[in-house]
């Protein structure tokens, strides 16, 4: 009887979904982060030294001192993740390693979220929430005056990045009867202009200067590194609330945790932070801020469908033919 085809070597960085890993176990010799303890780099070195694929997430920095000292084995990074600002993709391409990753699948579930926070900040949810809950307080029934936020129908929402999601908060927004701004690298078609009733900005300032709520939903890149800079932050009308559930890192932490502090800005609803897990003290303290620890694609249904992905692009890229979801650097 001939011997069953060896199964390639695929260690995986954190603890997935039971079914995936499963499925994981039954298709390949997967070695898998039962303890979900995030490797250090000293781990993800020896990972990709021993490794024929290797699966990380978003929040393992697989940098060129990684990358450099993989094995001859490893010819495939299956990011578990949409972003791959975590991956040196220029070293991986030079080491002639492919990297793949989980696009399109947590489409809907960030655009929730969100239109989550859109909602949750001017109304003051978190805080009413927070005041029902702390034993000190007394809470003396309903007031005319008391808890009062903002109205978000009939205001200008400006959405930086009208990609997959951003499209998706669009619609979602439209439905609340925002009215859709948008700052892009390319402007939409005039059909799904059309379809969102969306107003294109060329100029990101001149956009930032008259919306009421912006939400920042484009990708972290080089380019996209503190777009929202001091300076444009403080284009910003006072009135206005920023959302960003896409990085932390295209936003000037800092000025923001400033500005908020000193109601230069109404408020903000953050997902992502700059420097994650850490986030600046001023945000946490401030009651203007919703802060939620990266959980805008945390849908059970979302992380299953992620692995799904990556067992889809392990799989093809084994069997000899290009994985539908491969990355190249001029896309990001």
């Amino acid at each position: 009887m001939p011997n069953s085809p060896k199964k390639p070597v695929v260690i995986v960085t954190r603890k997935l979904p039971e079914v995936v890993e499963t499925r994981m176990r039954e298709l390949f010799e997967a070695h898998l982060n039962v303890a979900d303890e995030p490797m250090s780099q000293a781990e993800l070195v020896e990972a990709v030294k021993t490794a024929d694929v290797l699966v990380p997430t978003v929040t393992d920095r697989i940098d060129r001192a990684v990358i450099s000292q993989a094995g001859e084995k490893l010819k495939l990074i299956a990011n578990f993740g949409t972003g791959v600002d975590n991956i040196d993709l220029d070293t991986a391409r030079n080491r002639g390693i492919t990297v793949t990753n989980t696009p399109g699948v947590l489409t809907e579930d960030t655009a929730d979220m969100t239109m989550a926070l859109i909602l949750a900040v001017p109304r003051r949810l978190a805080e009413a929430t927070q005041y029902l809950k702390d034993p000190a307080n007394e809470w003396h029934g309903w007031s005319p005056t008391w808890m009062l936020g903002h109205r978000i129908y009939g205001k200008r929402l400006g959405i930086i990045g009208m990609g997959r999601i951003g499209s998706a908060v669009a619609r979602r927004a439209k439905a609340f009867g925002l009215q859709i701004h948008y700052h892009n690298r390319r402007r939409l078609p005039e059909e799904i202009e059309q379809e969102y009733e969306a107003t294109y900005w060329d100029s990101l300032d001149q956009m930032l200067a008259r919306m009421d709520i912006i939400s920042v939903n484009c990708p972290h890149t080089p380019a996209t590194y503190h777009l929202l800079s001091a300076r444009r932050l403080r284009l910003m009308k006072p009135t206005a609330y920023i959302v960003n559930t896409a990085r932390g890192e295209v936003i000037d932490e800092n000025e923001l945790a400033r500005l908020v502090e000193a109601e230069a800005i109404a408020g903000a609803g953050l997902d992502v932070f700059e420097h994650e897990p850490a986030v600046n003290p001023k945000l946490l303290r401030s009651s203007r801020v919703v802060a939620l620890p990266h959980m805008g694609s945390a849908t059970l249904e979302g992380r299953v469908d992620m692995g799904e992905k990556v067992i889809i692009n392990i799989k093809t890229f084994m069997d000899g033919h290009n994985p539908p979801d491969r990355v190249h650097p001029a896309m990001f």
